[in-house]
């Protein structure tokens, strides 16, 4: 896709902090961030494009001028599900199968857990309207569609003041007419009203599933709606004429009006971009790892292998299922900014809820009177009260300390070092578990990779979590911060395809109906990647195919290559399923002879972007003795206490110089604790390794 050579911005809004990368024209980047604004997000955007600005010597409007391409990220339709704020959401139905937002799977999701209740359903239930009509399973129309049901429906909808609309009826995955023809009334009786259509959003088999993604899809339009025509609203004032596209859960880009129609694809948004991003700074070499970006409201971590992050359909928002492709990201509600609380038998907990931006942290002084993450790290000496945030953010150690004395502290009844100490640990452990969830649990173990830690807060505890886990090596990118808002520059456009077929895989030839759909959904996505500019030389396709063994409950997604489907090479693809298989579960039936089935067929299709180039630093050498800014007393745990530890000014350290911890290093937005016996060193990309093989946890 040919760009004007300009300037390009990559922003990632996020609950606490709205991130800015910028690229300039020779590759160099310069980072901002900026408060997050709750209220309308759009207003922080803005406020970072202001600052961004400043710092380029340039009025607004001249800087937007140079600026060719904007990536944006956004957590607005997540948090609109996580805080229940979604729009006033219709569901129509297929007459009986109206409660299955409600019944979900029919199975009890956490098995063991007495006191656990589902999310209430996205629609409430005097929305979720039926309307009579039936195709079955292979498209045979068996009822035809109720016109009558249909207008009472939309009649009620109406009367209800509802802002979105979604449609799901059954088999629409093979047989849409129903859908369409519900869509057209909908269309003319409602012209104002979000529309969701299954057959649109998700053409593929399970009911519950298909009806939940679509609804959701609903109920996040018209606020991710909002949210661009107000961002949109603010570019256009400044006569803006770049392009603006939006980052998708699966790891790639789309244009506003593809995330208009699909805002759930917008769920998992700012995390997302992470692996590229690390991928970026491993620049060229290993391409495994582990990816963590711990900001100041949630932990995130995803799996990297051979350079492409884990994919699932299996996704939940909140308890709600989100079947659309997407980066296997595991999220807890863990950041600088989660909140430490005491329960009733005692037991400290962390998060998942969070200070925020407004008020924040007790230490950020405006107002906040929680004990937070932020607070025992300061408290313990690992980040520094006048460099916060480049020193624009001075901490307040004394409210740091009074709200973990009287937060913490005394309904422990412990000291505030132990308070702190405890709040650090208990949030490390809860990090390290997520770590497993999208590792060990995936069939691979961790200790085998690096850590790339990134977030404002990662870099602080990416030692203990690796501490945790057996990791050895960690890498903390220079961006480490904004380290997704970086990413969002190193993305390419994905389109993502699916047809359900549900069709017992070949033993050996035959199959053609099998290639015959790929051949078709490979033809659609090369015209649409086509008239979005991108060459034949620019154009990816990724096959994956959901398989099970017959009878099976679930499947497992296999990616195989476009040569196996072309060729028909169905013993390849049994052997590359059967040993997913037993990787995933530790066993396969390889040597037994048991049918296989074709569910899904999916293709993700890539326009490929140009990205930012990585620039080397030429070979400093030397020590870290020159970047030396001062000492201060850090808590080593509770064996050797507070000891003074070297601080360093991470922005005058370069390419191989090294340095043994215990050690402090500090870049403008985040600090790097290096733990006794760790040793720091600065790789040819500028980006900080820390050996943590001699490193025993201090304690």
């Amino acid at each position: 896709m040919a760009r004007r050579k300009g300037l390009r911005l990559g922003v990632d809004v996020g609950g606490t902090f709205t991130d800015l990368v910028l690229q300039r024209r020779d590759g160099s980047t310069r980072a901002h961030k900026q408060l997050s604004t709750p209220s309308d997000p759009s207003q922080a955007v803005a406020d970072g494009l202001a600052a961004m600005a400043a710092g380029e010597g340039l009025t607004l409007a001249d800087f937007m001028a140079e600026v060719d391409l904007v990536v944006h990220g956004t957590t607005v339709t997540t948090n609109a599900v996580l805080t229940g704020r979604t729009a006033r959401t219709a569901l129509l139905a297929t007459r009986g199968l109206t409660d299955a937002l409600q019944m979900r799977r029919g199975i009890r999701e956490q098995m063991f857990d007495n006191r656990w209740h589902p999310s209430a359903p996205v629609v409430p239930r005097e929305l979720r309207l039926p309307v009579g009509g039936r195709f079955d399973v292979h498209g045979r129309e068996l009822e035809a569609l109720d016109t009558g049901d249909l207008a009472a429906a939309i009649a009620r909808a109406r009367a209800a003041g509802v802002e979105a609309v979604a449609i799901c009826f059954m088999h629409a995955h093979v047989a849409p007419a129903h859908e369409r023809q519900a869509a057209a009334a909908v269309r003319a009786a409602m012209p104002d009203a979000y529309l969701s259509v299954s057959s649109d959003v998700l053409p593929q088999v399970r009911y519950y599933e298909r009806t939940s993604t679509t609804a959701l899809n609903a109920a996040v339009g018209p606020v991710l709606a909002r949210y661009l025509d107000a961002l949109a609203a603010r570019l256009a004032a400044l006569r803006w004429q770049g392009t603006l596209l939006v980052m998708q859960s699966n790891g790639g880009v789309a244009s506003l009006e593809s995330v208009r129609r699909r805002a759930a694809a917008t769920l998992l948004s700012g995390p997302a971009a992470a692996p590229a991003a690390a991928l970026a700074c491993l620049g060229g070499g290993r391409r495994s790892f582990v990816s963590v970006d711990m900001g100041g409201t949630s932990f995130d971590a995803v799996l990297v292998r051979e350079g492409l992050p884990e994919v699932t359909t299996q996704g939940r928002v909140d308890g709600y299922a989100l079947a659309l492709p997407g980066m296997e990201i595991h999220t807890i509600g863990a950041g600088g900014g989660s909140i430490a609380w005491v329960d009733d038998g005692g037991l400290l907990h962390m998060g998942p809820q969070s200070a925020g931006a407004d008020p924040g942290p007790a230490c950020y002084g405006r107002g906040g009177r929680e004990a937070t993450s932020t607070d025992a790290d300061l408290v313990l000496g690992y980040v520094g009260a006048e460099r916060f945030a480049g020193g624009r953010i001075r901490l307040d150690v004394g409210a740091a300390e009074v709200a973990i004395d009287e937060r913490v502290a005394a309904r422990l009844g412990v000291s505030r070092i132990d308070a702190a100490w405890g709040m650090f640990k208990v949030i490390n452990v809860a990090m390290a578990a997520a770590i497993r969830e999208v590792s060990v649990r995936r069939g691979y173990d961790p200790r085998e990779q690096p850590l790339a830690c990134a977030g404002g807060a990662g870099p602080v505890h990416g030692a203990a979590i690796a501490a945790e886990l057996g990791i050895r090596r960690m890498l903390v990118p220079r961006d480490a911060s904004t380290f997704c808002a970086s990413g969002m520059l190193h993305t390419d456009l994905v389109h993502d395809d699916v047809r359900s077929l549900t069709v017992p895989l070949p033993a050996r030839g035959g199959g053609r109906s099998i290639r015959a759909a790929w051949r078709e959904m490979a033809r659609r996505a090369t015209a649409a990647l086509a008239a979005e500019g991108f060459g034949p030389r620019q154009r990816r396709l990724r096959c994956r195919l959901d398989l099970r063994y017959a009878g099976q409950y679930h499947e497992v997604d296999v990616e195989v290559s476009n040569e196996l489907i072309d060729g028909l090479d169905w013993p390849g693809v049994r052997a590359l399923f059967d040993a997913r298989h037993e990787r995933l579960y530790g066993y396969c039936l390889r040597d037994v002879d048991a049918a296989v089935e074709l569910i899904n067929l999916r293709l993700a299709a890539a326009g490929i972007t140009d990205k930012p180039r990585a620039r080397r630093e030429r070979h400093a050498g030397g020590t870290f003795a020159a970047a030396r800014i001062g000492r201060r007393a850090v808590y080593l745990g509770p064996r050797r206490g507070f000891r003074p530890v070297a601080v360093f000014d991470g922005e005058q350290l370069h390419h191989g110089q090294s340095q043994s911890g215990p050690a402090i290093i500090e870049l403008p937005d985040t600090s790097i604790v290096v733990p006794p016996a760790a040793r720091a060193s600065v790789d040819a990309l500028g980006h900080f390794w820390i050996d943590l093989s001699l490193a025993r946890e201090a304690a």
